[in-house]
């Protein structure tokens, strides 16, 4: 499985395109998702970047962590996998809190 970089901070006006074209300049880029709000449609701040090669993860990481894009010093890291991650529960064993009224 490709190992995707988590991308946080993003200033809410940076879009798939220019995360993309930044890191560009470590190497070739896969896909650059900037993860928006499923009802809004506007940016959450964070996005995943893709690179063909996945050996340019760590030298993205350590040339644009802390890096400025789009006016916001933006944080590189590797992301987790997503069976790494504790799942959101509530008590009825959905993943959805229910409305009380």
């Amino acid at each position: 499985m490709a190992q995707n970089l988590f991308v946080t901070s993003l200033a809410y006006a940076s879009a798939d395109d220019s995360v993309k074209a930044f890191f560009e300049q470590i190497g070739e880029v896969k896909s650059a998702r900037v993860i928006t709000d499923r009802e809004t449609g506007r940016s959450r701040g964070f996005a995943f970047v893709e690179f063909t090669d996945e050996a340019n993860n760590q030298k993205a990481i350590d040339q644009l962590d802390g890096q400025e894009l789009d006016g916001r010093a933006i944080k590189v890291v590797l992301a987790k996998p997503k069976e790494d991650r504790p799942q959101r529960r509530d008590d009825n064993g959905g993943s959805f809190r229910q409305r009380s009224w």
